[in-house]
């Protein structure tokens, strides 16, 4: 084994902190900041000291060593990037806020790279004439740019972040299929390899497009994503892909429509306790505005709207709510009185849970009036159904029917089989085997490298702080001099004897530094293994403590050593 330089915390430019960051909301962004792994720079910006640089690089050796294990290719895209592609895929508009934009001083427009799909179309385009050279993954790993509203989480959520992202381009759907199946094959390893625990979930294809995608979702208490997972079966998914069948009834029994005075009722609630009746026997009528035309959605009294389903299926088209003037400039919408039957000018969008035959307690569209026995199908039809509610804890499986479990995670992934989006964009063909030209097919596939990195900080840290597992620890063993110049001494040379085995040693030696700080450190740096040379090492009998499990025993110095270079 190569000798590995040794980490003396002397030299090192890194300083922990006792206290939290004052603006620090989650468990990683606290202890990655006191640990001296990163330090910010501006609102979702981060500077990488050397301890956090180690870490992510060995996220991203892994990253790049199963990439490499299905024969992707490794490139280098640039960052700053033309209009043109992203107009050609309606992608400069769809972005929206989000998107880096920015001009050269000759007034040509530019962005911030946030996902790179149309250069690397491009590049393939210009690379590929033939069937010969297909199929074929590229992959790069680099920094994206995303002009977040409310950066915050520390590293989980920055407007600057480092990602992995690849494409593969294929003939034909079939060698997508399995493009995107070594892909999801090399992700498992990945996560495996990096210790995480995480769910495969289906998902929305989102700005990307395409025609199925999938999530590796890290559980974690600061997620923002929620999913659901079914006790009974292999169902998993983020819940705003979730999407529940049609389910027509007979409604050949309900009575007729018939409007009921319900004066001062405006709202689900208000309503509901006037007539003594349970909220899910009521419609709810949200109004929207679909690039800015008003839309009305309609879903169960006793359901939330879940506005990043509205706004998937409306994509790209910007979605927001009614406001005041809205309704004064449409008096024949009645603010808290809103109903399906006779809605003029205005799309009607149901939830299924809104099916055919179902009967409703609804607005009457006339101020202090509602409607019972409205029905769908037969008193107002939906233009569409739409799954649009917020999923909650015991919803029937889609799969199965059990109540499902829900939690929150971080996405760590993303892969999607993007089809012929990009390629029909941008016109991207090849020569086939008969000579005509076909048009190339394609998969892409995202890890978010440095949001791995905080991944694992909340999955594995405790109460005393941070705890890597050994593949991405900034070291092996964390030898800690706890004591003066003999300790110091012992010390520094069993660390130049692991290191010359090649075992990775960050040592201790700061002068004028307790014993109990340097312990404390040692717990929030989070190495696997710490080796204390205390008031035994005279003696030639050093501890050996596993951070993780807190386990203690003593060894002698050639003990140490060879255990820790087994």
């Amino acid at each position: 084994m190569a000798n590995a330089p040794v980490q003396r915390m002397s030299q090192l430019m890194a300083k922990t902190l006792r206290d939290d960051p004052a603006d620090a909301e989650v468990l990683s962004h606290k202890l990655l900041v006191r640990a001296g792994y990163v330090r910010r720079t501006a609102a979702g910006v981060w500077t990488w000291l050397p301890l956090g640089k180690k870490v992510l690089a060995n996220v991203e050796r892994i990253v790049r060593e199963e990439m490499d294990a299905i024969g992707a290719q490794e490139v280098l895209l640039p960052a700053l990037l033309p209009r043109e592609p992203y107009e050609a895929t309606g992608r400069w508009d769809e972005y929206g806020a989000e998107l880096f934009r920015l001009k050269d001083r000759r007034g040509g427009d530019y962005l911030l790279g946030p996902t790179h799909e149309e250069i690397f179309t491009l590049l393939v385009k210009d690379q590929a004439s033939s069937y010969k050279d297909l199929p074929v993954i590229l992959y790069q790993i680099q920094t994206k740019f995303r002009d977040e509203a409310r950066p915050r989480a520390g590293i989980l959520r920055g407007r600057e972040f480092l990602m992995k992202d690849s494409y593969s381009f294929d003939l034909d759907d079939e060698g997508l299929a399995q493009s995107y199946a070594l892909h999801r094959q090399a992700y498992q390893r990945v996560f495996e390899r990096l210790g995480l625990d995480y769910r495969i979930c289906a998902a929305t294809a989102g700005a990307m497009g395409g025609s199925k995608s999938e999530e590796f979702l890290a559980p974690a208490g600061a997620g923002e994503d929620t999913f659901a997972d079914c006790p009974n079966c292999d169902f998993a998914a983020n819940t705003e892909a979730i999407a529940y069948e049609l389910k027509p009834v007979d409604a050949s029994d309900v009575p007729a429509l018939e409007e009921i005075p319900t004066p001062d009722t405006p709202t689900i609630e208000t309503l509901a306790a006037s007539l003594g009746v349970p909220a899910s026997a009521t419609l709810k009528n949200l109004l929207v505005k679909v690039a800015g035309e008003i839309v009305a959605v309609g879903v169960p009294g006793d359901r939330e709207v879940d506005m990043g389903k509205v706004e998937a299926h409306f994509a790209p088209a910007t979605v927001e709510l009614v406001t005041v003037d809205d309704f004064i400039n449409r008096p024949d919408l009645v603010r808290g009185y809103v109903g399906p039957q006779g809605l003029e000018k205005v799309r009607y969008i149901a939830d299924p849970r809104v099916a055919p035959g179902t009967s409703w307690i609804t607005g009457a569209n006339k101020e202090g009036m509602h409607a019972k026995n409205v029905v769908a199908g037969r008193d107002f039809e939906p233009e569409e159904y739409v799954d649009v509610v917020v999923v909650q804890e015991g919803d029937p499986c889609p799969k199965c029917g059990t109540g499902l479990k829900l939690d929150r995670a971080i996405e760590i992934g993303h892969i999607f089989q993007l089809g012929r989006k990009y390629a029909d964009a941008l016109k991207l063909d090849v020569l086939g085997q008969n000579g005509k030209p076909v048009r190339v097919t394609m998969g892409s596939y995202g890890i978010g490298v440095s949001r791995a990195v905080a991944a694992l900080a909340e999955q594995t840290a405790d109460e005393q702080g941070l705890c890597w597992p050994e593949e991405v620890a900034p070291a092996d063993v964390h030898v800690v001099a706890a004591g003066k110049a003999l300790q110091t001494e012992v010390a520094l040379d069993v660390a130049q004897k692991l290191a010359a085995a090649g075992v990775r040693v960050l040592v201790d030696d700061r002068a004028g530094v307790s014993p109990g700080v340097k312990f404390t450190d040692a717990e929030l740096i989070g190495v696997p293994q710490i080796l204390v040379a205390g008031r035994r090492s005279g003696e030639g009998v050093l501890e050996l403590k596993d951070r993780k499990t807190g386990r203690r025993e003593e060894l002698t110095v050639d003990e140490a050593i060879a255990r820790l270079t087994a």
